[in-house]
């Protein structure tokens, strides 16, 4: 029983306890880290900080210098380039009104032309109707007449 217990104590160690192999991973980096980068790191963050500090005390004085410069001269082009655009608004709004206002005298053109249209077709309508009513009225006599000649030559 305890060879058995033992065996499954090394079973369970080897599924379930993973510190070995984990001790063995940080060792690894650790010496990974130490022995080929060295102070690599280090040495980049120095320069950066070199940099930084070149550009902090340089170059931050040319950049408002410049700024200083130009920025009256690009606030002048934006200010005019929005007076540019207002002025193009308006305009807009002008040709909107305009073409509104031809739109609608175009549009009472349209219906007056429609309306006399109407007229001048139910006038025709009621001619020709006038005209049919009397050709049919002149042939209803012509047939009564005809029929009253033949009812007389019969007898």
């Amino acid at each position: 029983m305890t060879e058995l217990s033992r065996e499954i104590g090394e079973v369970w160690s080897r599924l379930f306890d993973h510190r070995p192999f984990l001790n063995g991973e940080i060792k690894f980096m650790l010496k990974e880290f130490e022995e080929k980068r060295g102070d690599r790191e280090v040495e980049n963050l120095f320069s950066i900080l070199e940099k930084l500090t070149e550009v902090k005390d340089n170059q931050v004085d040319k950049i408002k210098k410049v700024g200083e410069a130009a920025l009256p001269l690009l606030n002048e082009k934006l200010e005019q380039a929005l007076q540019l655009c207002e002025e193009v608004e308006r305009e807009s709004i002008e040709i909107q009104k305009v073409s509104e206002q031809k739109r609608l005298e175009n549009r009472e053109k349209r219906q007056k032309e429609w309306d006399q249209f109407i007229d001048d077709m139910n006038f025709k309508c009621k001619r020709i109707d006038n005209a049919f009513e009397e050709k049919e009225e002149e042939l209803r006599d012509l047939y009564t007449d005809l029929n009253h000649k033949l009812n007389i030559a019969e007898k």
